[in-house]
């Protein structure tokens, strides 16, 4: 084993306990035992995760989809065109929040998605399900801030569905995006190609959205200004294809659930395990003050304009300086590596000098963020 365990006996022996409980919970997490739907299965945790192993993956079983990456990679027939495809559906509540709207954030959230497979956005279709006396002009506010979005990112949207349903039967809006672009990474990318030595690189200070989206929500008296982290990510992602090539591995955008969600399933993706060092990982001083007052851990906050990036140790520097000499990445960080053992599991090394093992998301401590 090549994980360093630092700390007292005692603390370790209870380390090695729950590795080994998590490993024997994990050869069954595939047996979905809830007989109804909670709003727990959309909070991108573990409740989601067994959700979709459990009955929807195995029913649309098929070699694009099992990797389970955020977009589909796929040739086209007759060519050596490789495109990406991906989709999404946005429920914010509210529609309004500081930093963004469910409009801007739909588009983004989307092209971010195929940005992750290493793919080039070029076009979106949006379809609305509209509620029976939703105003008018708020929909054009939210119609003309995904136009600006997505001319901002240099995509269209070109196709599209509206519906509307009875009043009380879609809390004003629901939009659904889905996207396609070229693929221009020529290397195998996604979360079943991380290696040992690998570097874990963010673009960022993390779980902003989500703590924007909960003080506008809850109305919270916690003084504080933050700002959603909404944001295209397909020129960030350029970059650091150009600056690092096929040395990356990997990339994923941390939204529900966050970054120990995302790197979980990374983990788990590849039978490698994955180190964090805490105090690498970059936090502004509100959200990690919110975070203490509502008793939330930041890496399970979700996130809609940062990214992580699993990178081969020799161009991991000239990565993280792509990374930093762009707009969204100015605070990009080397925050842990990815190890051999135990395989399928994630840890926190801790600013106290401890360890704790940092599973996915567990529960839903703020359904519908987008």
């Amino acid at each position: 084993m090549d994980t360093v365990l630092p700390g007292n006996a005692e603390r370790i022996d209870d380390i090695l306990k729950k590795i080994e409980r998590t490993k024997q919970a994990r050869r069954h997490k595939f047996y979905l035992r809830d007989e109804k739907i909670t709003l727990s299965h959309g909070s991108g945790g573990k409740s989601t995760h067994n959700l979709i192993e459990g009955v929807i993956a195995p029913a649309f079983s098929n070699p694009m989809l099992d990797p389970m990456d955020d977009a589909a990679t796929f040739t086209v027939s007759g060519t050596d065109q490789r495109l990406a495809f991906t989709t999404d559906t946005y429920v914010v509540s509210p529609l309004f929040f500081p930093g963004g709207d469910i409009g801007k954030l739909a588009v983004h959230g989307t092209i971010n998605d195929l940005s992750m497979a290493g793919a080039e956005p070029f076009y979106l279709s949006v379809g609305f399900i509209l509620e029976e006396g939703f105003p008018i002009a708020d929909l054009r506010k939210i119609v003309a801030s995904m136009a600006k979005a997505a001319a901002g990112a240099g995509v269209s949207i070109v196709t599209g569905d509206t519906k509307v349903v009875q009043r009380g039967k879609a809390d004003g809006l629901f939009i659904n995006t889905a996207g396609v672009g070229i693929v221009r990474a020529t290397w195998p990318l996604g979360q079943t190609r991380l290696q040992p030595g690998d570097r874990v690189l963010l673009s960022g200070p993390i779980g902003d959205h989500g703590i924007a989206i909960m003080l506008a929500r809850e109305a919270l008296e916690i003084e504080t200004d933050v700002q959603s982290d909404t944001a295209p990510l397909n020129s960030l992602v350029a970059s650091l294809l150009e600056a690092a090539g096929d040395a990356v591995h990997c990339m994923k955008d941390p939204t529900r659930g966050g970054v120990a969600t995302s790197l979980n399933e990374m983990a788990l993706g590849s039978e490698v395990s994955i180190g964090l060092d805490e105090h690498a990982i970059p936090v502004h001083g509100e959200v990690r003050g919110a975070c203490e007052i509502l008793g939330l851990d930041p890496l399970t906050i979700a996130n809609e304009g940062k990214l992580l990036a699993i990178v081969a140790p020799h161009k991991a520097e000239q990565a993280l300086a792509a990374m930093r000499s762009h707009p969204v990445g100015r605070e990009a960080a080397i925050i842990g590596t990815v190890q051999t053992e135990p395989a399928g599991m994630v840890f926190l090394r801790t600013d106290i000098g401890g360890m704790r093992v940092l599973d996915m998301l567990v529960g839903d401590p703020l359904p519908r963020i987008c």
